[in-house]
């Protein structure tokens, strides 16, 4: 396919064009800024908060994969984070519309789910089931997302699949790891959440090649959490009061990846045992 992946000089882009290009794809890379050691013609310097350039961007494109954003809260101000994001995803999906792109696939947000838990989940393992909860502009930008995907997925048909992407980790990132192991507390904001940018790209791949009708949200985790201990003790110390869904095994993953399993196909690879020794 002819792919554009926006934001593809980012953290979780990079690695997406990447293993698109790997796996036969035609791969534009489009981003805000260019990267000087992986610049050449195809890569796109963009403003996707402006419609035409978007529209412009998407020209010629089977499908979409749609990363650029202001990747997090408090990067910049609060206002300043729901425009761009909000505007930057409008302006994709409707695009993508207008050019006839035949799927997008698109990066919401575990932030969601009610991220930081300084209020505890509802329940965990936490899914897709659960009432979205927004605690900034970030989030509440990535669930005004959601909404837009499914209303363009009715009109149009094209199918669109929304990642909810855990916090995402390089190899490098997961040094830092045994600095978690002592604290429950430290990790408790995601539920010990995390993801293997190789694993994003995976999901990626999958959301744009597998079987989808409608609009999809899918959460993106790793299939562990990134503690030595087991969920379970992690939920009965510090969300002692939180209901358990299921029996929970060992170091499994509390954001549910059933749903991305199911509708995906997909199986996280990576893990930071890879990387890390448990002490």
């Amino acid at each position: 396919m002819r792919i554009v992946v926006t934001g593809g000089n980012g953290k979780a882009g990079r690695w997406v064009v990447r293993d698109l290009r790997e796996h036969g794809h035609t791969v534009l890379s489009v981003d805000l800024r260019h990267d000087p050691w992986e610049w050449d013609d195809r890569c796109r310097i963009a403003d996707l908060t402006d419609y035409g350039q978007a529209v412009e961007a998407l020209a010629g494109a089977d499908a979409v994969v749609h990363l650029a954003a202001i990747p997090a809260p408090g990067i910049r101000p609060a206002a300043e984070t729901f425009r761009v994001n909000i505007t930057s995803t409008y302006n994709i999906l409707a695009a993508a519309e207008a050019t006839g792109v035949g799927r997008v696939v698109w990066a919401s947000s575990e932030t969601v789910l009610g991220l930081p838990f300084d209020t505890p989940p509802l329940f965990a393992p936490i899914d897709e089931t659960v009432e979205p909860r927004p605690e900034s502009s970030y989030a509440l930008s990535k669930l005004a997302s959601e909404t837009m995907a499914a209303q363009f997925a009715r009109r149009t048909g094209t199918p669109h699949v929304g990642l909810r992407i855990s916090n995402i980790m390089e190899p490098d990132d997961y040094a830092a790891f045994p600095s978690y192991w002592g604290d429950a507390q430290l990790r408790k904001w995601n539920l010990w959440g995390y993801v293997d940018c190789r694993d994003v790209a995976q999901a990626c791949r999958l959301a744009l090649t597998t079987e989808v009708e409608g609009a999809e949200v899918c959460i993106i985790a790793a299939d562990d959490t990134v503690m030595t201990r087991d969920s379970a003790d992690l939920m009965a110390e510090v969300f002692p009061g939180v209901p358990i869904r299921r029996e929970l095994h060992g170091r499994e993953t509390l954001l549910a990846i059933d749903h991305a399993r199911e509708v995906l196909g997909f199986a996280p690879a990576h893990r930071w045992a890879d990387h890390v020794a448990e002490r």
